[in-house]
């Protein structure tokens, strides 16, 4: 039998973390086709230039901002719901303080679309944390198992929410449930027993957060593939 060369011990060291990081591609891949299939449809319907021009002229122009605004559940003809995601996507752009959507089919929409962006938020936070972190409580040679798909994972969520939720008006918002602060609001005026309530808040510092630790992420991964297979 052949004795194995320094080459060939070089190899069978390369091929565990090869086969680590293949495996964490797939993961990533994986999750980031689940969140994006189930996540359901974007409750503020996309309109080309024509149909919002017809949709101002119906249901009027842009609001002015005050602190509330209610999407009442008024059915009128055919095209109400529409109607709901065209007051919807105005009081989103007008910033108001407190949204309230009281057609359940488009509340229940949004406050989903809203807990996936969160959901992808905070990945991108743990996982990249995890990433960072695993390096200095664990021996190099069991870290990088943990730290390179930790740092995939928190990179790919950082990208989706950057590509899908950054710029969204919705990603500035989030569901109340406060109870105090709702029965500040003139709820009693609805006929839904269930409105979904929005409230507005800064997400500047959230997105620095999670794009910051995404960044010190793929920067320890990239630093750690070059060790691994350059030098």
């Amino acid at each position: 039998m052949r004795h194995s060369g320094p080459w060939t011990i070089k190899l069978v060291q390369l091929l565990s973390p090869a086969q680590c990081l293949v495996s964490a591609g797939l993961t990533v891949l994986n999750v980031a086709i689940t969140v994006v299939t189930s996540t359901a449809p974007h409750p503020v319907t996309a309109r080309t230039r024509t149909q919002r021009q017809s949709a101002r002229a119906q249901y009027g122009g842009v609001m002015a901002a005050t602190d509330c605004y209610i999407v009442h559940e008024i059915y009128n003809g055919e095209n109400a719901q529409d109607q709901f995601e065209y007051e919807l996507e105005q009081a989103l752009e007008a910033q108001y303080k407190y949204i309230v959507i009281e057609p359940t089919r488009i509340g229940d929409e949004t406050a989903r679309w809203i807990t996936v962006g969160n959901c992808l938020h905070k990945t991108a936070v743990l996982s990249g944390a995890a990433c960072l972190l695993t390096p200095l409580s664990l021996p190099p040679e069991y870290s990088r198992y943990v730290a390179l798909p930790a740092g995939a994972l928190s990179v790919a969520c950082a990208a989706l929410y950057g590509i899908s939720w950054q710029f969204d008006p919705c990603c500035k918002y989030q569901v109340e449930y406060d109870s105090q602060k709702l029965s500040r609001l003139p709820l009693h005026t609805l006929t839904s027993s269930t409105p979904v309530v929005l409230v507005r808040r800064d997400d500047v510092h959230r997105k620095r957060l999670h794009n910051t630790i995404a960044l010190a992420a793929l920067a320890y991964c990239a630093k750690k593939i070059y060790e691994l297979y350059v030098v």
